[in-house]
C-alpha cells in the first residue's frame, strides 16, 4: 500500500511503526474470509482491509478520529485471525492497537460511553474492587428490566447477565513446595481471573508442584495491562507492564526463573509484546525484552515437560476450543491438543474454529450485540460435534461460551490436573467421577 506521510508526522516513533504495517499491506482482500465481524456485517468498513484504509487516512493526514473511525475500529474484536491469514505478513494488532491510542487521544465520545469506559478501566484490573461491583452486579439482576430504560442499557445488561455465573471463592497460596526440583517458574495472578476463577491457577500449581516445579510469588506483580491496552488507554497499560517487569526483573534476579507462566492467553499475548510497547523506554526496553523472551503460555511449558500418566479414568469427547489469543496471537495450536490427549482425552476440533466467540476481553460488554451473535454461532458449532466437556485456555472464553450452553467448560490445566490426581473442577462434578 503506498502511503503519504509527512516528515512531520513520522517523527512519531508509533507512526514510523504503523506506516510500515501499512505498505506491508497488498489490498489482497484475504483478511475478510476469515475475519468475524464482516461475515455477520458484511460490511468492507467491518473487515482488516476496510479498517486498515480507515484508519491510514486518520493518520496519513493527522487529523481528530470520526465518529465512523470509530464506530468501526471499535467493532473489531483484535481476534487477529486476518494476521493468520495474511499472506503479506501486516501486523495489525500493532496497527489497530495504535488508532485504538489515536482515538483516545484525539476522539471525544459520548457521555454514556466514556463513564462505562472509565469504570471497566477503574474495576477490572483490580480484585478488590471488582469483587464487590461483581456482587452487587448480581445483586441488581432481578431489576434488570426497568435498567432497560435508560442510556446504555444493553452494555449495562451485559455486565449484569455475566455476573450470576460468578462464585467468588478464596485461592490457595500462589506458592507451594515442589515434589523434587526440575525448575522454578512465576505464575501470573492476574486481576479478573482470580476473582472469578482462582481454580484455574490452583489447579496450574498443584500439576506444576507434582511434577517437580517450584511456583514462586514475585511481590508487587498485578494486572497485566491488557484490557486498558485493548481500550486505548496506553499510558496505564505501560505503568502495568513496568509495574510488573519490576517484579519479575526482581525474582529474576535474586531466585531465578525458568519461565513466567500465564493462564490466561489474552494476558500472554500481551505480555510476550512487552518488548515491542516499551521499545522506545530507554529505562526499559532491555528488560521488557528479557522478560517477554521469558513467557509461555501453559501449554507450552507443560508440553517441554514428561507428565505423569494419568490416574483417572479418561477417555471423555472434549471439544477443544482454541482461544483467538492462543491461535492467532500466539500461533499455538497442538501443544493443548496434544497434552489433553496424552492424558487419553478424546479431542475434536469445533468446525470454524478460528471465529472469535465474540468475549474479546471488554468486547462482549461494550458491544453485546455482535458479541451474542458470535457466542451462538461458536455454540452451535460446539454443540455439533456432541462433545461431553469444553475446553479451552483462557477465563474470558470460558464466561461467554458458558453463558450458552450447559456442557461443563473448563481450563486445559484444570483437565490436566484432575487426570494426573488433582480434584475434578466444580463445573463437573455430578456429571463426572
Amino acid at each position: 500500500m503506498q502511503t503519504n506521510f509527512s516528515l512531520a508526522a513520522l517523527a512519531e516513533p508509533s507512526t514510523i511503526e504503523s506506516e510500515k504495517i501499512l505498505r506491508a499491506c497488498v489490498h489482497c482482500g484475504f483478511c475478510t474470509a476469515t475475519c468475524p465481524t464482516y461475515l455477520l456485517l458484511g460490511d468492507e468498513l467491518d473487515s482488516p482491509r476496510g479498517r486498515i484504509y480507515l484508519i491510514k487516512d486518520m493518520l496519513e493526514n493527522e487529523k481528530p478520529a470520526s465518529e465512523k473511525v470509530v464506530k468501526h475500529v471499535d467493532r473489531c474484536l483484535s481476534c487477529l485471525s486476518c494476521m493468520t491469514t495474511c499472506p503479506s505478513g501486516v501486523h495489525y494488532m500493532h496497527l489497530v492497537d495504535h488508532a485504538r491510542a489515536y482515538i483516545t487521544k484525539t476522539y471525544r465520545r459520548p457521555l454514556v460511553d466514556r463513564v462505562l469506559r472509565t469504570m471497566l478501566a477503574a474495576v477490572l484490573p483490580y480484585p478488590k474492587r471488582l469483587k464487590p461491583a461483581l456482587l452487587f452486579a448480581a445483586a441488581v439482576r432481578p431489576m434488570r428490566k426497568w435498567i432497560t430504560r435508560f442510556p446504555g442499557s444493553a452494555r449495562i445488561s451485559a455486565m449484569i447477565d455475566l455476573a450470576p455465573a460468578l462464585r467468588l471463592r478464596k485461592s490457595a497460596p500462589q506458592s507451594v513446595v515442589a515434589q523434587g526440583n526440575r525448575g522454578r517458574v512465576a505464575l501470573l495472578a492476574g486481576c479478573v481471573q482470580q476473582v472469578i476463577d482462582p481454580n484455574i491457577n490452583d489447579a496450574a500449581i498443584r500439576l506444576l508442584n507434582r511434577h517437580g516445579i517450584e511456583v514462586a510469588n514475585p511481590q508487587g506483580e498485578a494486572c497485566c495491562g491488557a484490557l486498558v491496552h485493548h481500550m486505548g488507554y496506553e499510558e496505564t497499560a505501560l505503568v502495568a507492564a513496568r509495574r510488573n517487569i519490576d517484579a519479575w526483573t526482581r525474582e529474576l534476579d535474586e531466585g531465578g526463573l525458568d519461565a513466567i507462566i500465564i493462564t490466561a492467553s489474552g494476558c500472554g499475548t500481551t505480555i510476550k509484546d512487552y518488548g515491542f510497547m516499551l521499545r522506545e523506554d530507554k529505562a526499559y526496553a532491555c528488560k521488557a525484552a528479557r522478560i517477554s523472551a521469558l513467557v509461555q503460555d501453559i501449554s507450552e511449558y507443560l508440553n517441554k515437560l514428561q507428565l505423569q500418566e494419568p490416574v483417572r479414568t479418561t477417555g471423555q469427547i472434549v471439544a477443544y476450543h482454541s482461544a483467538c489469543s492462543m491461535q492467532h496471537g500466539q500461533r499455538i495450536i497442538d501443544q493443548p491438543k496434544t497434552l489433553l490427549t496424552q492424558m487419553g482425552f478424546v479431542v475434536k476440533d469445533v468446525p470454524e474454529g478460528h471465529i472469535c466467540c465474540g468475549s474479546a476481553g471488554t468486547y462482549n460488554i461494550l458491544q453485546p450485540e455482535i458479541a451474542g451473535r458470535l457466542r451462538s454461532r461458536k455454540v452451535a458449532n460446539i454443540e455439533k460435534i456432541r462433545p461431553q466437556i469444553i475446553v479451552t485456555g483462557n477465563l474470558g472464553c470460558m464466561t461467554q461460551i458458558g453463558a450458552g450452553t450447559t456442557i461443563p467448560i473448563v481450563h486445559t490445566v484444570e483437565l490436566l490436573d484432575w487426570a494426573t490426581g488433582g480434584p475434578l473442577p466444580e463445573v463437573m462434578e455430578g456429571s463426572f467421577s
